[in-house]
């Protein structure tokens, strides 16, 4: 029995090998547009890509985080600003992307772009904190592939959304859980809308990685923010011990 199980977990790991190490014959008239590229997974993927030879369409939130990219990549790289939270924003990129793939259609969409504080115990959340959240994890994931699925389809495409471990379980309070299953859905349910075109649909579930969006400092302060805004009876209820835990 064991040894019949051990065959088939290395049949599946050899197939697996394979499969990753499978690659495109041509990529370099491939282009990949993907956004929150002023650091963390996005910036480092986009830089990959362009090492490899794709035609990165980087997008970033900030001109020095633009800046900053452009500068440490040699590959073919170009950058726009993005800010998935504002639809005029949204669909400048949009057309930006249309000019730069042309007749060729989209190869690949990348949704990355994602914040995660506030983050805290639920009664200690306004709406506008999980807004603020659901607005650049979910409805700017939503907003951007809707923008750019005609491209997607022309070329028979991907889309990668980044979601997370705990877009399945969700181990806290606030908006980043709830995004994240949102992101789940709605990619489940793109990818089924899509099948009839072609057009391939992926989720990346990362773990706890040292990016901006787990830093710890950036939490635990805005946990104070959060904390020290509470009605006083709210705080009383809680005691401050639970607070410093």
């Amino acid at each position: 029995m064991w040894l019949y199980l051990l065959l088939v977990a290395l049949v599946w790991a050899l197939g697996w090998l394979v499969r990753d190490r499978r690659t495109l014959p041509s990529v370099k008239d491939k282009h990949v547009f993907i956004t929150g590229c002023d650091s963390g997974f996005g910036n480092l993927l986009a830089r990959r890509l362009a090492r490899r030879g794709y035609r990165v369409l980087a997008a970033c939130l900030t001109q020095r985080g633009a800046d900053g990219l452009q500068r440490s990549c040699s590959g073919h790289l170009r950058t726009t600003l993005l800010d998935v939270t504002r639809p005029d924003s949204v669909r400048r990129a949009a057309e930006w992307v249309r000019a730069e793939v042309g007749e060729k259609g989209l190869f690949g969409l990348v949704n990355n772009a994602g914040v995660a504080n506030p983050i805290g115990p639920t009664e200690w959340m306004a709406m506008d904190d999980y807004r603020q959240v659901m607005a650049v994890n979910a409805f700017g994931v939503i907003e951007v592939t809707l923008q750019l699925l005609p491209l997607l389809k022309r070329a028979r495409g991907r889309v990668v959304n980044t979601s997370s471990v705990l877009g399945r379980l969700a181990a806290n309070g606030g908006g980043y859980c709830i995004s994240k299953y949102c992101v789940e859905a709605f990619s489940d349910s793109l990818r089924r809308d899509m099948y009839h075109f072609g057009v391939k649909v992926s989720i990346v579930e990362p773990g706890f990685f040292k990016t901006a969006v787990t830093n710890l400092e950036s939490i635990e302060g805005s946990l104070r923010q959060l904390w020290e805004r509470l009605a006083p009876e709210t705080r009383l209820s809680y005691g401050e011990d639970f607070f410093h835990k």
